[in-house]
């Protein structure tokens, strides 16, 4: 009976999952990044 340490396996999950997370942010912030900056130029110029 051999026991098998699963702690690299969970940390292989967790890095897959932030990494997942990473480049969702990063498709986010490309695709609203001209509507984000527009609005905080606008609040810049009322300011």
């Amino acid at each position: 009976m051999l026991i098998r340490s699963e702690k690299g396996q969970g940390l292989a999950e967790y890095a897959l999952i932030l990494a997942l997370i990473a480049v969702f942010v990063v498709a986010v912030l490309i695709f609203l990044g001209t509507n984000i900056q527009s609005i905080l130029s606008t609040i810049g110029s009322k300011l």
